[in-house]
């Protein structure tokens, strides 16, 4: 039904170890807020060069987009579009957030390549939730403010840390000064199950984020095309067994497959929003 792109022989073994696991953890709904580990990289998706005669779409996200090759929905994104006309560039780094894929230099990375009439779909926020010190510093701000505070991380060094929304802002107004556009997306669905009041099972459909993009989709007058709604939609009708085969290693991070259902639930969500890429996808 779905492509399924080559998996590294460690990744298979441990994901067939942690099946049962997943499975039985998944299903009791018991889930935080905080990120789970990022998953080691043992392979990775190879980059295509651009056609600088091309206008490119940049996927600006996290494992969730880009985990080892083809387990993260952008690398799965590419085959919809005509390549022709438009490039497409994963440039989603696992286990980054807001904060830390700009701390990093990632970001300046992708501003280096940005220009006038390209487009950047920015999906940030399964990271946000970890810690802002220590070892693992890589969590924002919970809000939309210009609240600040001081961390010292274990270099020595002294990092400002900003809210989640001064950070999303903050590509909003780089992809704008360069002449792009940004697009915001929902995350992608975790495999959280509850019951609802009539029994039936339901995933979740936001870890903490989507009132937060709506607003500030509003505000600075940016589309945000809602993956996660049409997403939960899928999985739903499918239910919780035949969703857990999706995710074998934990609650966030999807096989082959799975990546191949997330990227053609953000094709389905982009023609509905009737986003301008929308006049990019094959027919």
């Amino acid at each position: 039904m779905f492509k399924a792109g080559p998996v590294s022989a460690i990744a298979g073994v441990f994901a067939t170890a942690l099946m049962v696991l997943a499975a039985r953890s998944q299903s009791t709904g018991n889930a935080s807020i905080a990120p789970p580990p990022t998953p080691r990289q043992t392979s990775s998706a190879p980059v295509v060069p651009l056609n600088p005669a091309l206008p490119t779409v940049f996927i600006v996200g996290d494992s969730t987009a880009r985990n080892q090759a083809n387990l993260g929905w952008g690398d799965h994104f590419a085959h919809f579009f005509d390549t022709a006309r438009i490039n497409v560039a994963n440039r989603a780094i696992a286990g980054r957030s807001s904060r830390t894929y700009i701390e990093e230099g990632a970001w300046n990375k992708v501003l280096h390549q940005m220009k006038p009439g390209d487009f950047v779909l920015i999906q940030m926020g399964h990271n946000d939730g970890g810690a802002i010190g220590g070892p693992k510093a890589r969590g924002s701000l919970k809000g939309l403010g210009d609240e600040t505070q001081d961390v010292t991380l274990p270099s020595g060094r002294v990092d400002t840390v900003h809210t989640y929304g001064w950070y999303i802002r903050k590509y909003i107004a780089d992809t704008r000064a360069h002449g792009a556009t940004p697009i915001l997306l929902t995350l992608t669905i975790r495999n959280i199950w509850t019951k609802s009041a009539d029994g039936k099972p339901q995933i979740e459909r936001d870890m903490g984020y989507d009132a937060e993009l709506d607003q500030l989709a509003h505000e600075e007058h940016v589309p945000l095309v809602d993956l996660a709604q049409m997403e939960a939609d899928r999985l739903e009708a499918m239910g919780p067994e035949e969703t857990a085969q999706l995710f074998p290693i934990d609650h966030t991070h999807t096989s082959a497959a799975g990546a191949e259902l997330v990227a053609s639930c953000v094709v389905r969500a982009l023609r509905e929003a009737h986003s301008p890429l929308a006049a990019y996808l094959l027919p």
